[in-house]
C-alpha cells in the first residue's frame, strides 16, 4: 500500500481478489488532468496540496490540477506515478468502501473540500478516482452552474 493511503477498517484494505458480488453503483464525474499552468477558479486541496478547478463549468467535465509542488515519484511506483503524471477518470459512487473492495488504492481516502470523500485507484493501469459525494450542490463552495446535473447512477 502507498505511503500516502491513510489506514482503513478490514473491509476497505486492498487485496489482490476482486469482490465480484459487489453491487455499488457509480457515475461519470470528471476527467482530471494535471497542469503546471494556473487557471482560472482554482480551489485548494490541503490534503494533496494542489489546486484544482470546478469541472462542472466545463463543457467536457474537465478538472485541471495544479500542484504546489509536485511529488518527485519514481517510476517504479506505478500508480502514484500515474497519479501525478497521467489524466484520471473520476466516478461519482453511493458507496466508497464497496467501490475499494479488491482495488490497489494509491491515494486517500481524504475529503477534499466538504462535500464528500475521495479515494483514488489504479485499475486496469488507470488512474479512478472515486467520490462519495455528501453535498452535490456546490464544488469547493462554488455554486453549481445554472442547469448542472450529475449524472445518474448505473
Amino acid at each position: 500500500m502507498s505511503p500516502y493511503c491513510r489506514s482503513f477498517p478490514p473491509p476497505c484494505r486492498p487485496s489482490r481478489s476482486r469482490n465480484r458480488n459487489n453491487h455499488m453503483r457509480k457515475a461519470f464525474d470528471h476527467i482530471g488532468i494535471p497542469t503546471t499552468e494556473p487557471q482560472p477558479g482554482e480551489s485548494w486541496v490541503e490534503f494533496s496540496q494542489v489546486w484544482v478547478t470546478n469541472p462542472r463549468y466545463h463543457p467536457q467535465r474537465i478538472e485541471y490540477l495544479r500542484a504546489k509542488t509536485r511529488p518527485e515519484v519514481p517510476p517504479d511506483q506505478v500508480g502514484l506515478w500515474k497519479l501525478w503524471n497521467w489524466p484520471h477518470v473520476a466516478y461519482r459512487v453511493d458507496d466508497l468502501q464497496a467501490a475499494l473492495e479488491g482495488e490497489e488504492l494509491i491515494f486517500g481516502p481524504f475529503n477534499p473540500g466538504g462535500f464528500g470523500d475521495v479515494v483514488f485507484i489504479l485499475k486496469d493501469g488507470v488512474v479512478i478516482e472515486y467520490l462519495q459525494y455528501t453535498d452535490l450542490n456546490h464544488w469547493f463552495g462554488q455554486p453549481n452552474p445554472p442547469g448542472w446535473q450529475p449524472e445518474p447512477f448505473k
